[in-house]
């Protein structure tokens, strides 16, 4: 089977910078699986609340029902990363995101994430259509086909 290359810079319009800190690192020098996660998550999580669609105590949220990583090249303390971010797939009720993680000014991706976000009601979390508001915000991120 063939490998799925690094996505690009290119590919992305919407950057938002991630530091790196000193407990990242793990036993072989580079920065631990898991915490790709948490930068996908924080970068995603970040931008949705810059937009006004994360508020706490909100009668709606995004929560993830799915998550992926592809690693491409090592990632690590002290750097700061740049986290692309555009959207494969906006749903009824649901939105697949796909995130970059960057070096510096590189060309390519140290790792690809995917999230998928499901639109729920906060109490039951029961899937609920993302609004036209939230829908209007998130539109300039869907990915050209």
């Amino acid at each position: 089977m063939a490998r799925i290359p690094p996505s690009l810079r290119s590919e992305y319009s919407l950057f938002r910078p991630v530091q790196t800190r000193w407990n990242d690192n793990d036993l072989y020098g580079h920065m631990n699986n898991a915490v790709h996660y948490q930068l996908f998550d924080t970068a995603v999580n970040g931008w949705l609340i810059e937009q006004g669609l994360l508020t706490f105590g909100a009668e709606t949220a995004f929560i993830v029902a799915e998550t992926g990583c592809r690693y491409h090249g090592d990632l690590m303390f002290p750097e700061m990363i740049q986290a692309g971010l555009r959207i494969e797939r906006l749903g009824g009720s649901s939105v697949v995101w796909q995130i970059g993680l960057f070096r510096e000014d590189a060309q390519e991706s140290a790792a690809d994430g995917r999230f998928v976000h499901v639109h729920v009601t906060s109490e039951g979390h029961k899937p609920t259509p993302i609004g036209d508001d939230q829908r209007e915000k998130l539109l300039p991120l869907v990915m050209a086909r």
